[in-house]
């Protein structure tokens, strides 16, 4: 089709074949070079099958096998490969029709063709043979195969589409398909090879009939008691075969020993469907309708993400939900799909479940198979990416087997989902119908039938159909069709779906009792999952060099896993406290938006007579003065604190000069009290604990970190021009201590000389006393609200200024009259500095302003605010605020 080809190929092993079955392999590969690309593996070159591979081979073994000849177990390989892709066109649906004519031209004995077509469905319109983008948008994949009159093989995932409008698609799908025989028959006619006469593994009458004067009196007397357990029934029947061989050594039959065990079986078969046909009557004592007895329990495993246990009669599955982030969804090499995978469905037939020994190793093609079954049952009603960013891992462990453990898998697998909290639409129940038939030997024809709802083991391997019908109280999200004979008649299968409906809601009401809506993540040992925004520069510094910094994280608490992604770090924790160990970290390496009584932890830098440096919020750094040590008299700052200790403090504001003001005594209880102001190492008191399912559209695209925690509401009577830690950036400017030293010392103040305290808003100028009235411009201004602000939430009733802050008060005062006499310097640019700019230059989302002196500034643009600037425009700006990195932020000036 186009340029996606596909080369198919048979061959058959020589010799005689001495066995009671089929080997029959499919082989089909994605080989790279079909889509021009090399191998991304150390060996450069591709290794063993991947699932997509294993399951397109799948798709192409179950219409072809059932039209070999009875008899004919000769070993037969079919090879379809990939020549070239591109990537229009799946090419699983093709290399089946490459097959089946492949099989036509070949001289083994098949009763071909067949027809295999796909059918997708977009706004109510089926589309026949859709592309892959059309694929994605259809809710709707059906791939149906048949003859010319019977149906071999459908495979559908769909979007809880309806059982009316599936029989449409199925009838729809039969006419398209029986296109492709006719070409394959002339093609046949011309180039096809003479069939070959290969020997049939026949039993003869007179061995079957020994055989079953034996065995079947016996049988039926097994298979009328429903009291028989699966491993008793299988006890009992061994026996009898064992009595059976026992007779046939007396007579030394060698011939119907070889062949006993085929006999022995066909006789089963037969009593089996005479007694269903006939009586109506099942072999455990149901009706033909009833669904076995139903036993379910969510959260049998509190401690993982989720876990869910479901039994149906000797049927038990353990399913179990991992979380994690969105890096750890599996990465796929196929030709055509998308490239990751974010749900994952694991599933698991170990040979205990059946009481049996065997080796475990490599993908098995029934586990693959069984497990993307039950996936594409439950992808259905999974929240969209956009909502529900995360990967998802469900393994199924299958704990005793009797029948449709893939459809148990659904059921255990959907309540496991819900029980990690998972936002799920609906509940997916599966359940598995069988068909029993009563055919002419003569003519082929099938002359009655009976449907059974949820078949057992046995009923599968002796009746003629296991159909696997999944989905919601709303319609089907997935279908599996195997059959035995050489076809069945598709007005039979559509029959077959209201009994399907019937026993899937029955299924459900079971379900919904345990568990009809998500779990809340509420319990503290329970896993925890949160996404936080980050800017690059910030996700930079936490990733650290080479990786160093996180690895140190995920090793320092044990059980978190940490994602980076493009601005999010996504956590994953063993529990909440895990969780809040590496926020602390993260925040402490990182930092984020510093709020006004906000706790942090952080590291003392220098000890100064006046106070301390800390280093907190992912490097920043605030003034602990030596008045907000303690609530007592402190005479030394180092006899409370030291340099390297960790403390804990509350952000109470801002300080003339821009730097955080911090205080410790804010974290301690009162004297005399008995109740802690706020417990040391604690979140921000406007956090909240982080919502586990939230949504990366919930994020904002700030600067700085926003997750799931909430800010601190401001007061009636305050608003963002008064609080500067309320805007999306740092409004502050961080200095170093040394650099708070130099700009004393040009200030030209003393650490040793004393003077009274002056009061603020007195300016000295020439010997005189001159009061300057506030506004709402001037440093003043800023200081006194923001004091105010620190003063209401930290319910003191006084601030006190030091000596040093007074006289750098009316030193700053003093620099602003004189700003326009000299250049501007990095010394003077103080908040509330006005300035005539320059735009230098004009961004996206504001201005780069040339503010005098080789200094650059930023001016941000607003919602409903002027856009229209020119490079060389001078405007009057106001220094509002600095970022993390000391660069100002101004703000426009009315003229007047």
């Amino acid at each position: 089709m186009e340029e996606t080809k596909v080369l198919s190929t048979i061959a058959a092993g020589k010799g005689d074949a001495v066995r009671d079955f089929l080997p029959l392999t499919v082989d089909y590969q994605e080989k790279q070079f079909a889509q021009g690309v090399i191998p991304n593996t150390f060996m450069r070159r591709e290794g063993a099958p991947k699932e997509r591979e294993l399951l397109c081979g799948r798709l192409i073994d179950r219409p072809i096998r059932p039209l070999f000849p009875a008899g004919f177990y000769h070993e037969i390989q079919v090879m379809a490969s990939v020549l070239s892709s591109d990537g229009k066109q799946d090419p699983d649906v093709m290399a089946a029709n490459a097959t089946s004519a492949a099989l036509m031209l070949s001289d083994i004995p098949w009763g071909g063709p067949i027809g295999v077509v796909r059918i997708g469905r977009i706004c109510g319109q089926f589309i026949v043979n859709p592309t892959m983008d059309e694929l994605s948008l259809s809710d709707l994949n059906l791939v149906y195969a048949c003859t010319r009159d019977k149906t071999l093989m459908i495979d559908v995932q769909a979007r809880e589409i309806s059982e009316k409008d599936l029989e449409a698609g199925l009838r729809l799908a039969h006419p398209e398909a029986v296109k492709y025989l006719e070409p394959q028959i002339r093609l046949a006619a011309r180039a096809g090879k003479q069939k070959k006469e290969y020997k049939l593994s026949m039993v003869s009458e007179q061995t079957f009939e020994k055989v079953r004067n034996l065995a079947e009196e016996p049988i039926e007397a097994i298979f009328t008691d429903p009291s028989y357990g699966k491993f008793e029934r299988g006890e009992a029947l061994e026996k009898i075969a064992q009595d059976v061989k026992n007779a046939l050594e007396e007579e030394c039959d060698e011939e119907s020993l070889k062949v006993l065990p085929k006999v022995v079986d066909t006789v089963r078969k037969e009593v089996v469907r005479k007694k269903i046909i006939s009586e109506g009557s099942r072999v455990d004592g149901r009706h033909l309708d009833e669904v076995r007895p139903i036993y379910c329990e969510a959260g049998h495993l509190p401690i993982l993400h989720g876990s869910a246990l479901f039994n149906r009669g000797d049927t038990q599955v353990l399913c179990t939900v991992t979380l994690g982030a969105p890096q750890d969804a599996q990465r796929l090499d196929s030709l055509v799909g998308p490239p990751t995978k974010r749900f994952m469905l694991h599933y698991n037939f170990p040979p205990f479940c059946i009481n049996e020994i065997g080796k475990r190793a490599g993908l098995n093609r029934r586990e693959v198979g069984h497990g993307t079954l039950a996936e594409k049952a439950l992808l259905a009603v999974l929240p969209p990416e956009d909502c529900f960013p995360y990967t998802v891992r469900i393994n199924s462990e299958v704990m005793a087997s009797d029948g449709s453990t893939s459809m148990a898998t659904v059921c255990g697998g959907s309540m496991a989902l819900m029980d990690a909290g998972i936002p799920l639409r609906e509940h997916v129940a599966g359940v598995s119908v069988g068909l029993v038939t009563d055919v002419d030997p003569a003519t082929g024809e099938i002359r009655d039938h009976r449907i059974l709802t949820d078949i057992l083991g046995l009923e599968d391997h002796l009746g003629d159909m296991d159909f696997k019908i999944a989905g919601t109280r709303n319609g089907v999200t997935a279908i599996q069709l195997d059959i035995k004979p050489a076809g069945i008649p598709l007005d039979i299968i559509c029959d077959c779906l209201e009994p399907a409906r019937k026993g899937r809601l029955q299924i459900l009401d079971h379900m919904e009792r345990e568990i009809s809506a998500p779990r809340t993540q509420d319990d503290r040992n329970s896993p925890r999952l949160v996404t936080l925004k980050f800017t690059n520069d910030a996700i930079r510094k936490f990733i650290g060099p080479l990786g160093s910094v996180k690895r140190k994280i995920e090793e320092e608490t044990a059980g978190a896993r940490i994602s980076v992604g493009d601005g999010t770090i996504t956590i994953v924790a063993k529990n909440q406290a895990v969780m809040e160990k590496v926020q602390d970290k993260v925040d402490f390496i990182v930092g984020h938006e510093i709020e006004v009584g906000g706790i942090y932890k952080g590291i003392v830098t220098s000890v100064k007579e006046y106070g301390a440096f800390v280093e907190f919020n992912g490097g920043q750094q605030g003034l602990l003065h030596i008045s907000e040590l303690s609530h007592e008299p402190v005479s030394r700052v180092s006899d409370v604190v030291s340099v390297g200790q960790q403390i804990s403090l509350m952000c109470i504001g801002q300080d003339v000069r821009g730097n955080i003001k911090l205080s410790r005594k804010a974290t301690l209880p009162q004297p005399g009290s008995k109740t802690k102001i706020a417990v040391e190492g604690s979140a921000p008191v406007s956090k909240e604990a982080p919502n586990v399912w939230v949504s990366l559209e919930n994020v904002s695209n700030g600067e700085q970190q926003t997750s799931t925690v909430e800010e601190l509401p401001l007061r009636k009577n305050e608003d963002a021009e008064a609080n500067p830690f309320a805007s999306s950036a740092p409004a502050v400017v961080i200095r170093s201590a040394a650099e708070c030293d130099e700009e004393e010392k040009s200030a030209g103040l003393s650490k040793t000389a004393k003077s009274a305290p002056k009061r603020m808003g007195i300016l000295k100028r020439n010997n005189k006393l001159k009061t300057v009235q506030p506004s709402n411009n001037k440093p003043d201004s800023t200081l006194s609200s923001l004091l105010s602000n620190s003063l209401s939430l930290m319910g003191r009733e006084k601030e006190f200024i030091s000596e040093d802050e007074g006289e750098n008060n009316l030193s700053n005062q003093k620099d602003k009259e004189t700003d326009d006499k000299t250049p501007m310097t990095p010394q003077k640019l103080k908040l509330g500095t006005k300035v005539t700019a320059k735009v230098y230059q004009i961004r996206a989302r504001g201005l780069v302003l040339d503010l005098g002196g080789g200094i650059r500034g930023m001016y941000r643009f607003e919602p409903n605010g002027e856009k229209d600037f020119n490079v060389g425009d001078e405007l009057p700006v106001q220094c509002s605020s600095f970022t993390s990195k000391g660069i100002p932020v101004m703000s426009l000036v009315d003229e007047e």
